[in-house]
């Protein structure tokens, strides 16, 4: 059997992060990617110039077009700006019995540029974490989710995880990668308990795309028949090394993309 995720976002027009970044992670790790896309945008490794939202029946098409065809093992779910498009996918997951689903609560692009409207915060808690195996927020998108701050102390961000867990989803992962300190330490939380991951943190301007990359990675895992546990330490070991090897490309003259092909060129 091919293993298959789809990914469920915006598109990024200079291909350093949504679904660019994910068909290219998805086709790296050896699983076939297919996608919904819920917007466009005009963007590059500066900023975000422009959005232009996809119409929800039209998202539910593609949605129907996808899940009717193919046998999908996980789904990625990343950029959703308004709450009419939020209860549109979550309405298809639903319909379609999906239950590996990896969603990467996008709000804040790379450049700083505002990917979510204010009031679709909670739509997307009460509507998408309940279905979700996993939501993977870093440390500001934890805190706009929980409407406080979250530190980056460790009993701050598993105070935080416990937080997030109580509304819905079966586990969540706190990405530590906007903090300092010599490592990146990221916090995975599910009814079993609490485990840390972490990597030497790399300096460089080149982390376009890291979130939607770990997400994707992970959503690969599960597609592949990884255990969730698993899948996250295959990811997170993945866009360690994309991240490493980002300084080896040269693209645009703002954050540029990480190195999904770093194994190959």
């Amino acid at each position: 059997m091919t293993a298959i995720a789809v990914t469920i976002a915006g598109s990024d027009s200079g291909g350093g992060a949504g679904i660019q970044a994910d068909l290219k992670t998805f086709s790296a790790l050896g699983v076939y990617g297919a996608s919904v896309i819920t917007a466009l945008t005009a963007q590059n490794t500066r900023g975000v110039m422009a959005i232009h939202e996809a119409p929800a029946d039209f998202v539910r098409a593609e949605i129907d077009a996808v899940f009717s065809d193919l046998t999908v093992n996980a789904v990625k779910i990343g950029m959703l700006a308004s709450p009419e498009l939020i209860r549109t996918v979550a309405a298809g997951l639903r319909d379609y019995g999906q239950n590996r689903v990896v969603l990467d609560p996008v709000m804040v692009a790379t450049s700083g540029d505002s990917l979510l409207k204010a009031e679709a915060v909670t739509t997307l808690r009460e509507e998408l974490f309940p279905l979700a195996r996993l939501i993977t927020p870093n440390l500001p998108e934890a805190g706009k989710l929980l409407g406080r701050t979250v530190d980056e102390t460790p009993d701050d961000m598993l105070a935080a995880a416990r937080e997030l867990l109580s509304l819905g989803p079966r586990a969540v992962l706190i990405k530590g990668g906007h903090g300092g300190g010599a490592e990146s330490a990221d916090l995975y939380l599910d009814a079993d308990g609490a485990h840390w991951l972490t990597a030497p943190r790399h300096a460089t301007l080149n982390t376009h795309g890291t979130g939607c990359t770990l997400s994707s990675a992970i959503a690969a895992g599960l597609a592949k028949g990884l255990s969730l546990v698993a899948a996250v330490e295959e990811g997170k070991a993945y866009v360690t090394a994309a991240i490493v090897a980002a300084d080896r490309l040269d693209i645009g003259h703002g954050h540029g993309p990480v190195h999904h092909f770093h194994a190959w060129w």
